[in-house]
This record gives C-alpha cells, structure tokens and sequence, in this order.
C-alpha cells in the first residue's frame, strides 16, 4: 500500500509541473523534512501553507506562518526565536530506547526483514512520531509497537536521506560428503552439556493403542482423575499431558489418541518422549491400530512396556494375546524375551503399582539426564485459541527451564509468557525438564509438534519468527526419497538403513515379499521394516514413512485416493508392484548404490629409470624409458627396487622433452616428477596405477 502511495505522490508532483524537493542533509537526530509552501519566509519564521521552509529543529516555522519554537506567532509570519531549550533528559531517552543496529561498512543502517516502528525510529536516530506521521503521508496508519517490512521501511527511512541494510543470517553450508543436516531440534537438544550440569529427569511416557482399549482410563486411574467423562464419547479427542509423583520419582504421561483419524499425532507424540505404555486389550487382542503403534514406536526407537488391560472381563486371554505380541517381535518377559508385559484393570485399579514400577526400573536403566540451566527448549504439545485466555499451548520442556515472563520463538510463531501453569491449572514461576505446562502470552497459535526456544527478547523473537515465515513462503519442495535416487540422497554416514513399508493384497503374499527383502540385509546396509500388513496404502503408512524417511512398497495392492495426495505434498515415494521379482530386484539395485563403492588398483605401466637430474633445490626428475603401457600424469606411482616397493606417491609432472603432456607410451623416454620422492636411484622401476570403482 505504501508502495502504491509512494508512486501515486511522485506522479501528481510531476503532473502539476514541481520539481521535487531536495530534502536537507539530515543527521542522526534531524526531522524529516517538511514540504515547502510559495513564497519565501525569513530565518526559521514563515509558514507551511503561507512560507518559508520549515526551519531546523525547535526553531522553524509553525504551522500557520508562526514559529514552533523559541519565537514567532502561530500565525502568520514571526521570525525566528531564540534558541530553544535543550531537550529534557526524558525525552532523549525515549528516542534512544534501543540501540541502533550495527551500520554495514557501506555506511546503510542494518535491520532485520521485519521491525517494530519503534525499533526503527531508535535506529534511524528519530522519534517515533516522525516515522508515524511520515506512514501517515502515505496513506498508512501504524502504532508505535506495529511491524512493518523491510521494504516499508526502506521508503521511510528514504525521506530522511537514509538508505537501510537487510539483516541476513548465514546458513550453515554441508560439505560435500558430510551427513545429512540435522534438523533445529536434533542441533537444539544433541547440544553438549557440561557432564557436571546434567541432573536426573523424569521420564516422559506416551500412552499408546487401539481404540477403546482403555489408555485414558488407565491415565484416570493412575492420576487419580476422571476425563473420559469429559471427553466427546468416551474417546479422547487431543493430546493431554499429566505429571504423577511416585515413590521413585515423577512420571510424564502423554496421553495420545488411540483411533485411525488421529495417527499422525500418535506419531508426534511417540516422537516427544522415552517409554511407550503400548495399551491391549486381554479380551480383543492385537487389532490394526496396535499394530501401527508399535511400528511407530520401533521407528523411534523407543522402549515398549505393555499393559494388558480388562484382564478382569471373563472373556479375557492373556496368554493368547501374548502370543500375538510375540509374534511382532515383542517376547514378554516370561517367556525370555526383553518386553515386560503387565496384566492390569484399569477400572477395578488392579497392578497399576506394579505397571508404573516396570516404568521407572525401565527409566533407571535409560539413565535420563538433562541440564536443567539456561534457555529452555522442548516441544509444542498441543495449542488453541480460548476465548478467556487467548492463544494458549501446551509444552513440554526438554532441556533448560522455562520461567514466566520468557520470550520465545514456537515454529512459525513468538510469545512471551503471560501466566504458566501446570496440568491441574496452579500457577507456576518456573518448569524443569520433563514438565509440562500450559502457557498464555502467544502471538499466533503454534503447529502441535512444534520446537520452542527461549530467545534473549522479544525482538530477537520476531525476527526469527519472521523469517522462519518467510523461508515457509520461499522454500523449495522437499526432494521426493525413491529407489531411483535413493544413493544420491543417503550419503555415507554411521548407520545405513533403507526403511521400508511395505503393504500387500492378502498375508501369504505379504510374508514372502517380507523375507525376500530381509535377505538383501547385509553388514554394510541395514534393510529395516517399520511396517507390515495387508490392505491398501493410507494416510497413516504415508504419515510414518514422513517421519521416518522410509519408502512405501505395495505388492497387488491399491492407494487410498487421500494418502495418494498427502504422498506427493510430503514427498513421500509409493511404489505398487504385481510381481514379487521386480519388487526385490529394485530393492536389490538400490542397494547396491548405498553400498560403499570398492576400489582395486590396476597397473597402467611400467617405466624405468635411466637418469636423475636435479631442479628446484631438492626436487629430482626421472629420467625414464617407458618399457609397457602407458605413464599418465596424476596417477598413482609405485616405486620398486630390488622388486620391492620403497615408495608410493603420485606423478605431479610427466614431460617429453621441454614440454608437459599427459601421457607417454610404451617405448619412448620421459621425465617423470613424484611427489615427495627424492631418493631415486638407476635401475628403479616406475608402475603407473589408477584406482578402478570396482562396485
């Protein structure tokens, strides 16, 4: 809008004929200057519509001809008064309430993309009244905490002669072979701490299983609480986080959905914490939705204990239910396995002591830590708009603690705390790692999943906030995993994995695709199935391949229209095939990619030498007779005397006679130069080698 003023002002000053005005040189504390009227007014006197230019600051005309300050009438046309005052104390700060950003050495004045009109006029060097009433000249209204663009702000500052600088942030730039770039919160909470500044935390358990299985009824009869009656048919409807103190300490519970609708945040919420509680039924067992828990779970390598809950219905089988469990790979304890598996009744609070001390002996193991000092750091659990508190969002802080009053940056979003309070709605001045707590003072309403980071001010808060908005708008589609790029897009790194879903038309297709595939697992590269089953490819098998980067194969088997669509907004590949052999010879063709290339040297040829001269102090050329193959400047040179090797090197010059070349053959003479060798001797045999991919 103010662009659009801007061009309207220059053409109408153009069309009456007026050459536009030249503004005075300014200095950091000058005005703007003001448009002149005809005539002429004498010193600072005269008059904006009836002469004379307005003069310096405090002296110069009035408004109607009088002089603002020192002498002269309001109206008409006085002369110049007296000097005026020296400006109060007060007032010099409020225009020097922050300090100026940093000048680049071009001499412009350097802001972020996006600023507050009091940041800017303490920049420029002005109040903020000028910088309003220069917005308002065209056609804009603005408050002095309003934000504007760079580009509004580049016109303002062009009517006081000055010319800014758009503050940019250096990327970090991966060198060419290194791994993947970390994502914010793998760099934020992978950072190191000070070994003598980590203290035990809680655990952080998410609450996982199929529908109606009894997991918020379990968190009722643990917190001793009750919110299925206050959830929409008894089924929870978003994402709840809880704190229990135990015996051994505190408990973190994040309670997820358990139905097909809310998968994606059951796989946030898996993200965010240390134990799952995978919740089965002893009645109905393993159903379709238990299934993609665990998958979820073993994506993020996170430790499973189960709760065999409604062992008290008289249907129950707790041994056949084991059985299932057991044969997706989770033994329970009893039969030798590493799961532990505790039957419980949720409703009748039966061995709920018992569930929760597998927990905290399964914590103890994991040894939690965290530093509990400086900035906090954690994750956007849930958030909405209340009509009483406004935005508000529930976190669960990681690292650090988090106090009242602290500015934040959460995703595309900034705050700064207004009120904090903890799952039963008392006030809290600060929260430790592992807590969580709901929080008011939120300038927008952050995507659940999101990182939060407490930043110096609230300056610093907008300025990351905006130009994490601005990357969003500008930033390029996420490059699409498939198996035909897959080894351009896994480069090398500590752990090689190529992780798989894979769906099929009925089970006894499914298990022969399964164990084709994990007979390509090799040492080199790891072949790891996050999930198997039958029926077609949906939003939850796109939603987990997202999250973990995995690619999605289908054997006769269909696409769901919508996980079609969300596949190619993530850039997710799904892959169907209708015969088995082309299914894993694909797989077996990538791999072969991802695999670490082999090299072999093979001999190029063969020189001896017959002369040794000597150039540029203690450098020696070789006099040789090329007596097979070929010598190639750049290759690897094996020196041999007596049939053994003495030295291994490269050829850094090759010549015939005074010329440089690349390559000399068999039976004629060079000059051969290997790096680093200076103890030739006659009769010494050059073999020229090259390095050959073999694989």
């Amino acid at each position: 809008m103010i662009l659009q003023a801007r061009s309207q002002k220059i053409y109408s000053q153009k069309s009456i004929g007026e050459p536009a005005a030249t503004a005075p040189s300014l200095t950091a504390r000058s005005r703007p200057p003001r448009r002149s009227g005809g005539g002429g007014g004498g010193g600072g006197g005269g008059s904006s519509s009836g002469g004379g230019n307005r003069g310096p600051r405090g002296g110069g005309g009035g408004r109607d001809g009088g002089s603002r300050g020192g002498g002269g009438n309001r109206r008409g046309g006085g002369s110049r008064g007296p000097a005026p005052a020296a400006r109060p104390e007060s007032q010099a700060v409020a225009v020097q309430e922050a300090e100026a950003p940093p000048a680049s050495l071009s001499g412009k004045i350097i802001i972020p993309e996006v600023i507050s009109v009091r940041d800017l006029a303490a920049a420029m060097g002005t109040n903020p009244i000028e910088i309003i009433r220069t917005m308002m000249s065209y056609g804009t209204m603005a408050s002095i905490n309003e934000l504007v663009d760079f580009d509004t702000a580049a016109i303002v500052a062009s009517e006081f002669n000055l010319e800014l600088e758009r503050e940019t942030v250096a990327e970090p730039v991966a060198e060419p072979g290194a791994e993947a770039p970390k994502t914010l919160r793998e760099r934020l909470l992978e950072m190191e701490d000070d070994p003598t500044l980590l203290r035990p935390r809680p655990p952080v358990v998410t609450v996982l299983g199929h529908v109606d299985h009894g997991k918020t009824t379990l968190l009722d009869a643990i917190r001793n609480t009750n919110v299925v009656a206050g959830e929409s048919g008894g089924i929870t409807q978003h994402i709840g986080a809880y704190q229990v103190a135990m015996e051994g300490g505190r408990i973190t519970f994040l309670d997820t959905p358990g139905h097909a609708a809310f998968t994606a945040m059951r796989a946030r919420g898996a993200q965010a914490t240390d134990i799952a509680i995978l919740v089965v039924a002893a009645d109905d067992g393993v159903m379709p939705q238990t299934r993609e828990a665990i998958a979820h779970v073993r994506a993020a390598r996170v430790p499973i204990v189960v709760a065999l809950n409604k062992v008290d219905r008289a249907n129950a089988n707790p041994d056949r239910v084991r059985q299932q469990l057991a044969d997706l790979g989770l033994q329970p304890e009893i039969w030798g396995g590493d799961t532990p598996v505790v039957e419980v009744s949720a409703k009748q609070r039966l061995n709920i002591d018992e569930l929760l001390a597998n927990v905290l002996i399964t914590a103890e193991m994991m040894q939690l830590q965290a530093n509990p000092t400086g900035p906090a750091v954690g994750t956007v659990i849930e958030a909405n708009q209340d009509k009483r508190l406004g935005n508000v969002a529930t976190l669960l802080v990681q690292k650090g603690t988090l106090q009242a009053g602290d500015a934040m940056v959460l995703g595309k979003t900034w705050g700064r705390i207004r009120a904090m309070f903890d799952y039963q709605g008392k006030p809290l001045k600060e929260a430790p790692p592992a807590t969580p707590v709901r929080v008011t003072g939120l300038q927008g309403v952050p995507d659940a999943g999101d990182i939060f980071q407490v930043v110096e001010n609230d300056r610093i808060a907008r300025q990351i906030s905006a130009e994490r908005s601005q990357k969003e708008v500008t930033a390029q589609p996420a490059p699409r995993l498939s198996l035909d790029d897959l080894f351009a897009q896994i480069q090398s790194g500590a752990v090689k994995e190529l992780n798989l879903i894979i769906k099929a038309d009925v089970q006894g297709s499914l298990e022969p695709v399964v164990n084709s595939l994990r007979d390509l697992d090799t040492k080199e590269v790891s072949v790891r199935i996050l999930h198997q089953d039958v029926g077609a490819v949906t939003e939850s098998d796109v939603m987990l391949a997202t999250a973990s980067h995995a690619l999605v194969l289908g054997f006769n088997t269909g696409v769901d229209p919508i996980a079609r669509r969300q596949a190619e907004q993530q850039g997710v590949s799904i892959q169907v095939y209708d015969v088995i052999y082309n299914l894993v010879d694909d797989v077996a063709k990538a791999l072969k990619g991802i695999l670490d290339p082999i090299f072999e040297e093979r001999v190029l040829g063969e020189a001896e030498v017959r002369a040794i001269f000597r150039v540029r102090g203690h450098a020696r050329v070789l006099g040789c007779q090329v007596r097979t193959g070929d010598i190639r400047r750049d290759a690897i040179a094996l020196v041999l005397r007596n049939h053994k090797e003495i030295f291994r090197g490269k050829i850094n010059s090759l010549k015939r006679f005074q010329e440089d070349v690349t390559e000399v053959r068999a039976g004629f003479e060079c000059g051969i130069g290997i790096d680093g060798f200076n103890d030739p001797m006659e009769g010494d045999v050059v073999r020229a080698l090259e390095r050959v991919r073999v694989r």
